[in-house]
Protein backbone atom coordinates (compact mmCIF):
# COMPACT_ATOMS: atom_id res chain seq x y z
CA UNK A 1 0.00 0.00 0.00
CA UNK A 2 1.51 3.39 -0.94
CA UNK A 3 1.09 6.44 1.56
CA UNK A 4 -0.10 9.86 0.28
CA UNK A 5 3.28 12.54 0.68
CA UNK A 6 3.53 14.24 3.96
CA UNK A 7 3.45 18.03 2.43
CA UNK A 8 6.20 20.22 4.07
CA UNK A 9 7.47 23.06 2.15
CA UNK A 10 10.59 23.37 1.22
CA UNK A 11 11.58 20.20 2.62
CA UNK A 12 13.75 17.29 0.42
CA UNK A 13 10.92 14.64 -0.80
CA UNK A 14 12.33 11.40 0.52
CA UNK A 15 10.86 7.93 -1.05
CA UNK A 16 11.33 4.79 0.98
CA UNK A 17 10.79 1.43 -0.31
CA UNK A 18 10.79 -1.50 1.68
CA UNK A 19 8.41 -4.37 1.93
CA UNK A 20 8.78 -4.62 5.50
CA UNK A 21 5.93 -2.76 6.80
CA UNK A 22 7.00 -1.99 10.12
CA UNK A 23 10.73 -1.15 9.12
CA UNK A 24 8.60 1.38 5.88
CA UNK A 25 6.58 3.06 8.91
CA UNK A 26 9.20 3.50 11.31
CA UNK A 27 11.16 5.43 8.84
CA UNK A 28 9.01 7.16 7.54
CA UNK A 29 8.00 8.27 10.97
CA UNK A 30 11.33 9.32 11.80
CA UNK A 31 12.20 11.12 9.12
CA UNK A 32 9.32 13.37 8.85
CA UNK A 33 9.71 14.10 12.66
CA UNK A 34 13.26 15.39 11.45
CA UNK A 35 11.79 17.93 9.14
CA UNK A 36 11.33 15.94 5.35
CA UNK A 37 8.75 15.35 3.10
CA UNK A 38 8.39 11.28 2.92
CA UNK A 39 6.79 9.05 0.63
CA UNK A 40 6.44 5.11 0.69
CA UNK A 41 6.22 1.88 -1.35
CA UNK A 42 6.24 -1.33 -0.51
CA UNK A 43 7.36 -2.57 -3.62
CA UNK A 44 9.64 -1.79 -6.74
CA UNK A 45 5.90 -1.60 -8.74
CA UNK A 46 4.50 0.85 -6.58
CA UNK A 47 7.68 2.72 -6.28
CA UNK A 48 7.95 3.03 -9.98
CA UNK A 49 3.76 4.37 -10.24
CA UNK A 50 4.94 7.43 -7.76
CA UNK A 51 7.99 8.46 -9.55
CA UNK A 52 6.10 8.59 -12.38
CA UNK A 53 4.35 11.56 -11.36
CA UNK A 54 6.29 12.96 -8.54
CA UNK A 55 10.07 14.13 -8.41
CA UNK A 56 12.08 12.74 -5.37
CA UNK A 57 14.86 14.49 -3.81
CA UNK A 58 16.42 10.73 -2.42
CA UNK A 59 15.45 7.07 -2.46
CA UNK A 60 15.90 4.81 0.28
CA UNK A 61 15.84 1.14 -1.16
CA UNK A 62 16.03 -1.77 0.58
CA UNK A 63 17.59 -4.75 -1.39
CA UNK A 64 15.75 -8.13 -0.42
CA UNK A 65 12.39 -7.46 -1.63
CA UNK A 66 10.34 -10.05 -3.61
CA UNK A 67 10.05 -9.56 -7.73
CA UNK A 68 12.48 -6.77 -8.32
CA UNK A 69 15.04 -6.16 -6.10
CA UNK A 70 16.39 -3.00 -4.45
CA UNK A 71 19.82 -3.40 -7.10
CA UNK A 72 17.30 -4.14 -10.14
CA UNK A 73 15.43 -0.93 -9.39
CA UNK A 74 18.37 0.85 -8.36
CA UNK A 75 19.67 -0.13 -12.04
CA UNK A 76 16.82 0.97 -13.98
CA UNK A 77 16.53 4.38 -11.70
CA UNK A 78 19.84 5.18 -13.18
CA UNK A 79 19.15 5.01 -16.60
CA UNK A 80 16.69 8.10 -16.38
CA UNK A 81 17.61 9.75 -13.31
CA UNK A 82 20.73 11.05 -10.65
CA UNK A 83 18.41 11.10 -7.98
CA UNK A 84 20.65 9.98 -5.07
CA UNK A 85 20.55 6.58 -4.11
CA UNK A 86 21.02 5.04 -0.01
CA UNK A 87 20.45 1.13 -0.46
CA UNK A 88 19.52 -0.85 2.98
CA UNK A 89 20.33 -4.48 3.99
CA UNK A 90 20.41 -7.42 6.40
CA UNK A 91 23.23 -8.69 4.14
CA UNK A 92 26.53 -6.37 5.11
CA UNK A 93 29.00 -8.31 2.64
CA UNK A 94 31.23 -6.84 0.54
CA UNK A 95 30.54 -8.20 -2.41
CA UNK A 96 26.87 -7.02 -1.79
CA UNK A 97 28.15 -3.13 -1.10
CA UNK A 98 30.22 -3.82 -4.05
CA UNK A 99 27.26 -4.62 -6.27
CA UNK A 100 25.12 -2.12 -5.02
CA UNK A 101 27.52 0.82 -6.10
CA UNK A 102 28.53 -1.28 -9.45
CA UNK A 103 24.32 -0.81 -9.78
CA UNK A 104 24.53 2.88 -9.31
CA UNK A 105 23.82 3.29 -5.44
CA UNK A 106 25.42 6.59 -3.54
CA UNK A 107 25.86 4.85 -0.11
CA UNK A 108 25.13 1.80 1.72
CA UNK A 109 23.61 0.85 5.07
CA UNK A 110 23.20 -2.77 6.88
CA UNK A 111 20.34 -3.24 8.63
CA UNK A 112 20.45 -3.36 11.70
CA UNK A 113 20.73 0.74 12.01
CA UNK A 114 20.59 3.77 14.15
CA UNK A 115 17.97 5.84 12.99
CA UNK A 116 20.38 8.74 13.79
CA UNK A 117 23.24 7.17 11.04
CA UNK A 118 20.46 7.27 8.99
CA UNK A 119 19.51 10.55 9.24
CA UNK A 120 23.66 11.30 9.49
CA UNK A 121 23.81 9.56 5.54
CA UNK A 122 20.95 11.37 4.68
CA UNK A 123 21.76 14.54 5.10
CA UNK A 124 25.35 13.61 3.69
CA UNK A 125 23.97 12.87 0.24
CA UNK A 126 21.48 16.00 0.26
CA UNK A 127 24.34 18.63 1.02
CA UNK A 128 26.61 16.33 -1.59
CA UNK A 129 24.01 16.16 -4.35
CA UNK A 130 22.53 19.59 -3.73
CA UNK A 131 25.26 21.81 -3.43
CA UNK A 132 25.01 24.48 -6.64
CA UNK A 133 21.37 25.13 -5.52
CA UNK A 134 22.51 26.56 -2.41
CA UNK A 135 25.28 28.28 -3.54
CA UNK A 136 23.03 30.84 -5.25
CA UNK A 137 20.36 30.39 -2.42
CA UNK A 138 19.70 33.43 -0.38
CA UNK A 139 16.98 33.84 2.51
CA UNK A 140 16.09 37.73 3.63
CA UNK A 141 14.28 37.95 7.11
CA UNK A 142 13.98 41.62 8.16
CA UNK A 143 17.35 43.74 8.09
CA UNK A 144 19.31 40.66 7.73
CA UNK A 145 20.49 38.20 4.50
CA UNK A 146 21.90 35.26 4.94
CA UNK A 147 23.93 33.05 2.02
CA UNK A 148 23.63 29.12 2.44
CA UNK A 149 26.30 28.88 -0.36
CA UNK A 150 28.92 31.37 1.60
CA UNK A 151 27.43 30.98 5.19
CA UNK A 152 27.47 34.71 5.71
CA UNK A 153 25.21 36.51 7.13
CA UNK A 154 24.66 40.81 6.19
CA UNK A 155 22.63 43.19 8.22
CA UNK A 156 21.33 45.91 6.78
CA UNK A 157 24.50 45.38 4.36
CA UNK A 158 27.13 44.79 6.83
CA UNK A 159 29.00 41.62 7.31
CA UNK A 160 28.13 39.74 10.90
CA UNK A 161 30.39 37.81 11.99
CA UNK A 162 29.49 34.33 13.09
CA UNK A 163 30.96 31.06 14.51
CA UNK A 164 31.61 28.21 12.30
CA UNK A 165 28.57 26.62 15.08
CA UNK A 166 26.06 29.61 14.10
CA UNK A 167 26.56 29.56 11.00
CA UNK A 168 26.19 25.82 10.40
CA UNK A 169 23.01 26.01 12.42
CA UNK A 170 21.69 29.09 10.84
CA UNK A 171 22.07 27.19 6.94
CA UNK A 172 20.60 24.25 8.57
CA UNK A 173 17.46 26.38 9.49
CA UNK A 174 17.68 28.29 6.11
CA UNK A 175 17.68 25.47 4.32
CA UNK A 176 13.79 25.06 5.66
CA UNK A 177 12.34 27.75 6.03
CA UNK A 178 9.48 28.82 8.22
CA UNK A 179 9.69 24.70 9.11
CA UNK A 180 10.02 23.60 12.60
CA UNK A 181 13.21 21.81 13.08
CA UNK A 182 13.85 19.33 15.70
CA UNK A 183 16.75 19.97 18.50
CA UNK A 184 18.18 16.45 17.79
CA UNK A 185 18.17 17.00 13.81
CA UNK A 186 19.67 20.45 13.82
CA UNK A 187 22.62 19.08 16.72
CA UNK A 188 23.11 16.55 14.17
CA UNK A 189 23.54 18.74 11.12
CA UNK A 190 25.45 21.29 13.00
CA UNK A 191 27.90 18.31 14.83
CA UNK A 192 27.43 19.46 18.22
CA UNK A 193 27.69 17.24 20.63
CA UNK A 194 24.59 18.03 22.62
CA UNK A 195 21.01 19.10 21.56
CA UNK A 196 21.57 21.56 24.36
CA UNK A 197 24.57 23.04 22.82
CA UNK A 198 21.63 23.90 19.75
CA UNK A 199 19.79 26.21 22.72
CA UNK A 200 23.17 27.78 23.33
CA UNK A 201 23.83 28.69 19.60
CA UNK A 202 20.43 29.99 19.14
CA UNK A 203 20.60 32.32 22.17
CA UNK A 204 23.88 33.78 20.82
CA UNK A 205 22.33 33.68 17.20
CA UNK A 206 19.10 36.02 18.12
CA UNK A 207 21.33 39.21 19.72
CA UNK A 208 23.14 39.36 16.14
CA UNK A 209 19.58 39.00 14.04
CA UNK A 210 16.81 40.24 16.58
CA UNK A 211 16.00 43.85 17.44
CA UNK A 212 14.98 42.47 20.85
CA UNK A 213 16.34 38.78 21.44
CA UNK A 214 13.79 37.98 24.55
CA UNK A 215 11.03 38.38 21.88
CA UNK A 216 12.26 37.01 19.08
CA UNK A 217 10.70 37.13 15.37
CA UNK A 218 12.75 35.85 13.36
CA UNK A 219 14.09 32.91 14.56
CA UNK A 220 11.54 31.12 16.62
CA UNK A 221 11.60 29.01 19.16
CA UNK A 222 8.54 25.68 18.43
CA UNK A 223 7.05 24.45 21.57
CA UNK A 224 7.87 20.77 21.80
CA UNK A 225 9.58 20.38 18.74
CA UNK A 226 12.47 22.76 18.41
CA UNK A 227 12.96 26.22 16.33
CA UNK A 228 12.19 28.02 13.31
CA UNK A 229 13.32 30.36 11.05
CA UNK A 230 10.71 32.75 10.44
CA UNK A 231 12.10 34.22 6.40
CA UNK A 232 10.53 36.95 4.56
Amino acid sequence: MTSSPLILEGAAHILIVDDDDRIRNLLKRYLAENGFRTSTASNASEARGLMSSVTFDLLILDVMMPGESGFDLTKSVRGISNVPVLLLTARGLPEDRIKGLEMGADDYLSKPFEPRELLLRVNALLRRTQPAALEKKELKFGDCVFSLGRGELRKNGELVRLTAGEAALLKALAQKPREAMSRESLAEQTASSMERSVDVQVTRLRKKIEEDPRAPIYLQTVRGIGYALMAD
